[in-house]
């Protein structure tokens, strides 16, 4: 099983890829599904900012262009701009949508460079679901 600390690295070294001439707020995402597939994603711009794409979402977009069933079992996500990237409340209910509503683990790095972790029911506790 990968690590948390790897998951955040490529989290890291994807945010390099980045595409934010806008804000200038780099984010890189790695998902962690429960067979064990990993997808990354950055976040990518757009000058109508209603059409740009978080890293969290172009992750997992990724994954289910991919054709990936699974659930997500992790997340890191990480900017070089800020200590803890909390996803924003739109990735945060599509974690919650694409984890079949486990309680997905959000990895963060902290202010000393390590590894720290919340979970999605926590940032998110009455997520929409429909009936």
């Amino acid at each position: 099983m990968v690590s948390d600390k790897e998951l955040l690295e490529k989290a890291k070294q994807v945010s390099n890829n980045a595409y934010c001439p806008y804000s200038k707020f780099a984010v890189g995402a790695c998902v962690l599904y429960k067979n064990g597939n990993i997808y990354t994603g950055c976040n990518i711009e757009n000058s109508s900012y209603g059409l740009s794409l978080c890293a969290e979402r172009n992750a997992i977009s990724t994954a289910i262009a991919q054709g990936e069933t699974s659930d997500i079992l992790k997340i890191a996500i990480y900017s070089p701009n800020t200590v803890k990237c909390f996803p924003c409340g739109a990735c945060r209910q599509w974690i919650q949508e694409f984890s079949n509503c486990n309680n997905v683990e959000i990895i963060l790095e902290d202010e000393n460079h390590e590894c720290c972790s919340f979970f999605i029911n926590d940032l998110l506790p009455y997520s929409f679901k429909l009936l």
